[in-house]
Formats: structure tokens, C-alpha cells, sequence
């Protein structure tokens, strides 16, 4: 129904923005990533999803598609509603989800809140098929793209295991290339952390 809304940010607060366009002061919700980018008073340019549940309207606002298109994914997912996919957003971005969808790091999605670890393993079930595409694995190598993620997984639970966080682990992991087995890639994920 509404594509975006542009105009003057009245008002932030911890969970939502108040934009006045038009003489009409529109509440949108966002993620705090969302929210730290606008200022009082300042111009600002929100993309917009209209949930509507059991007779109740809401606006939620979003700086990106990319963080728009993942909002949409998150709340298809079984018992995610629109308030836990702005939670996950307002903790990681939508290259952090989907690392952490394709290394089925469920332990990514932790410092979510309202996010138990049976929620993060239906996130990373039911949107892994969807991420794959979205990323451009070919049919033909799903069954390497099965041992990859296979060797991402092991990758990321021995990082856990060494005490790092399970977000930090899916990012230095997914931001290694190719690495040929676990001990490669953990080598090399250890170097990345190491560095920034």
C-alpha cells in the first residue's frame, strides 16, 4: 500500500520515528540500526511494510531494501511476527542473517531479544532455500554447496567453542572465499578477527 514515505522526522524514539509528509505525522517502526541514521528535524526517505494482524495497523520503516526485503523474509518464517524480525534487525544486519543462514549458525541470532534457539534453527530452516537463491548457488552444486556449508558449520561451532560470539564467528566465516577443510578456514577466520 505505501512503497516509502519522505519527509521531516519529527520525532525518534527507542522503537519508532514519527515522519511528518503531507501535513500528516506518520509512526513507522524500525530496528535501532534504522533509527540511529535520522535526525530531528532533518529530511529523511523511510521504505514502508503495512502489517496488518487481527484488526491492528502498523507501520514499520526501513533505510534499505536490503533490510526491507529481509524484514518481509523474517516475519514468512513460522511464529515470527513483525516485532521479533525488527529485533533481529535492530541487532544484525541482513548480511549478518544470512551468514548466518549459511553457515546454520543458530548461536548468530543470541544477543536477539525474545529469540530462543529453537526460533534461530526455524529462521535458518525455513529461509535457507530462499537465501541459496538469493545468492546464486546453481542447482547443479547443491550437493557441494552441501559440503561447504557442512565445513562452514564446523568452522563456526570450533570458533564458539573457543569463546568467540556466534555473530563474530558467522562474519569472519562467511567472509572467507574458499578454504580447502575446517582447520583452513578456521585459520583464516582467526587471522580476519585478528586483524579488524
Amino acid at each position: 500500500m505505501y512503497a516509502y514515505i519522505r519527509g521531516i522526522v519529527d520525532e525518534v524514539a527507542l522503537d519508532r520515528a514519527v515522519i511528518e509528509a503531507g501535513g500528516v505525522g506518520y509512526e513507522l517502526f524500525c530496528s535501532s540500526m534504522t533509527l540511529k541514521k535520522l535526525q530531528p528535524g532533518a529530511s529523511a526517505k523511510l521504505l514502508t511494510h503495512l502489517h496488518l494482524a487481527d484488526g491492528v495497523q502498523a507501520l514499520y520503516g526501513f533505510g534499505s531494501d536490503e533490510e526491507r526485503d529481509m524484514f518481509r523474509k523474517l516475519i514468512g518464517v513460522t511464529r515470527i511476527g513483525p516485532k521479533l524480525a525488527i529485533s533481529v534487525l535492530s541487532v544484525m544486519t541482513p548480511s549478518d542473517v544470512r551468514a548466518a543462514i549459511v553457515t546454520d549458525n543458530p548461536s548468530a541470532f543470541d544477543r536477539v531479544s525474545g529469540m530462543g534457539r529453537k526460533t534461530a534453527q526455524r529462521v535458518i530452516l525455513e529461509l535457507a532455500g530462499s537465501v541459496r537463491d538469493e545468492i546464486g548457488a546453481p542447482k547443479a552444486a547443491v550437493g557441494a554447496a552441501q559440503v561447504e556449508q557442512d565445513i562452514r558449520t564446523e568452522a563456526v561451532a570450533a570458533l564458539t567453542a573457543l569463546g568467540y560470539d556466534g555473530l563474530s564467528a558467522s562474519r569472519a566465516v562467511a567472509a572467507i572465499a574458499e578454504a580447502g577443510s575446517v582447520e583452513e578456514l578456521i585459520t583464516k577466520a582467526l587471522r580476519s578477527m585478528a586483524k579488524g
